[in-house]
């Protein structure tokens, strides 16, 4: 790809390596550019595969592993109580990283994109200089910059504590031990997951969240499906409940004062998750030097191509806005990508899915239902429970539900929410007939493969009708 005024290439910087940092440049290099990518770490990856998605992924894989080991039990197969050598794990999860990091690295050379590891600052709005990992220092010049700088764990001042007994979500996937005790503070995604892994290994983990209920944001209904088994797999949960206190117990443990109803006056811990959410990170050395706005969250303002204030910067991923999920980042690094290039495009997603990788999964795109109220639209919602589909009563797991969010006049679908094994996977057939406008008659009249859980998807938009073969729901007028 070629500048417009000349027969050179578009020299492209990419700063940071996360998976819209190196979609970002390895598009750009596909579509001829002259493309650097600079990160602190040794391979592309960023956050995501080193510290966050794939990590934590194949651990909760290994958590599941577990949980299904004791729950074939209830089959007339026994296994024996696991045995868990944390040393193994922690290898088995560092090749997974590994394999992937380096994976990106030989990906970069074979599109030769240059990758230069370092910290980079900004001189101005098409110069970068780089303090390298080796020492020295080197000087990047560009006609375009895409910011990628992804986020860090949020910390609340008051909360802090300096002890290696108090972890952020980094510290948690480095597993340092198995403890005993355990407290997450945060009923969000991040807290439900790593806490589970812990006590699928054997921890009695609790909970702590500010709000009524957990996972804060996604529609209660599927929520409550999640939080029936949380109360099993959890020691506790505390709703409504803050944390007002934290100090160190000797070396051995850390003593947390609770406020909320329900919740102890005080209780010692061998180990606290502070897991409260994640925030931009736009502190870029130098980007005052451009003219590049910040809002007062944080995060960089950008418009639809994700171009700044400043022409030659674009901004993707966690520090250009929520949500802050991986598959968004790489889609605007995409559209940023064609902007430079001159084509039209713009991100104007109709659905971004979520997933929360608990046991079970829950899984939403589109509209959800407490959106829909939230902004007075009539909607129907159709739901199909588990318990009435031959592939969950096989694999014993019923404790799932599929749900359309369907606009009554027109009869297409504005939004999906699964919950249940394997909603991860799921919620692709819902994002594809949102993106697509397909109506609940579509998805009705696409033949599913029996016996499968996605047999819910078509199933929940033939009870919009009061047709499911296996629900019995009175014929819609």
């Amino acid at each position: 790809m070629t500048s417009r005024d000349s027969q050179t290439p578009i020299k492209l910087t990419v700063l940071g390596a996360g998976p819209g940092g190196y979609a970002a440049a390895f598009y750009a290099a596909d579509l001829g550019m002259d493309v650097t990518l600079i990160a602190e770490e040794k391979n592309p990856g960023g956050v995501c595969l080193y510290k966050g998605c794939i990590p934590s992924k194949a651990l909760l894989h290994v958590a599941k592993v577990v949980d299904e080991a004791k729950h074939a039990g209830e089959w007339g197969v026994s296994f024996g109580e696991p045995t868990v050598d944390v040393d193994k794990l922690r290898a088995y999860k560092n090749r997974v990283v590994e394999k992937l990091t380096s994976g990106t690295g030989q990906v970069a050379k074979l599109r030769k994109v240059k990758f230069v590891q370092g910290r980079a600052s900004f001189v101005d709005a098409t110069t970068l200089r780089v303090k390298k990992a080796d020492g020295g220092d080197e000087t990047v010049t560009a006609d375009y910059i895409i910011l990628a700088t992804g986020s860090l764990p949020t910390r609340i001042p008051s909360l802090s504590l300096d002890s290696p007994r108090v972890m952020d979500s980094t510290g948690a996937l480095d597993l340092p031990e198995i403890p005993k005790t355990m407290l997450v503070i945060g009923g969000g995604y991040i807290g439900l997951e790593l806490g589970s892994v812990y006590a699928a290994l054997g921890t009695k983990v609790s909970v702590v969240e500010m709000t009524p209920g957990l996972l804060p944001g996604a529609d209660r209904d599927l929520v409550r499906v999640l939080a029936q088994r949380a109360e099993k797999v959890f020691e506790k949960i505390y709703l409504s409940t803050k944390v007002t206190g934290m100090k160190a117990v000797g070396s051995d443990g850390v003593n947390v004062q609770f406020e909320g109803e329900g919740a102890p006056q005080d209780q010692t811990f061998d180990y606290v998750l502070v897991a409260i959410g994640r925030r931009p990170n736009a502190k870029v050395e130098g980007l005052e030097r451009t003219k590049v706005k910040v809002d007062a969250k944080g995060f960089i303002e950008t418009d639809g191509q994700r171009r700044t204030a400043e022409p030659t910067i674009f901004a993707i991923g966690d520090v250009a806005g929520e949500p802050m999920l991986a598959h968004k980042a790489s889609h605007e690094a995409r559209v940023a990508v064609e902007g430079i290039a001159g084509h039209k495009a713009v991100f104007e997603p109709a659905a971004i899915p979520a997933v929360v990788f608990t046991d079970p999964e829950i899984a939403w795109a589109g509209l959800t239902e407490a959106d829909a109220e939230k902004q007075g639209l009539t909607v129907e919602v159709s739901r199909f429970p588990w318990g009435a589909s031959g592939r969950a009563i096989a694999i014993d797991r019923v404790d799932g539900m599929t749900k359309l969010v369907i606009d009554p006049k027109t009869e297409r679908i504005l939004g999906v929410g699964i919950v249940g094994p394997g909603a991860g996977e799921l919620i692709a057939e819902g994002t594809l007939a949102i993106e697509m406008g397909a109506t609940a008659s579509d998805v009705k009249l696409t033949i599913h493969a029996h016996p499968t859980l996605g047999e819910t998807v078509m199933e929940a938009a033939e009870q919009f009708f009061g047709q499911a073969t296996h629900v019995y729901k009175p014929k819609r007028k």
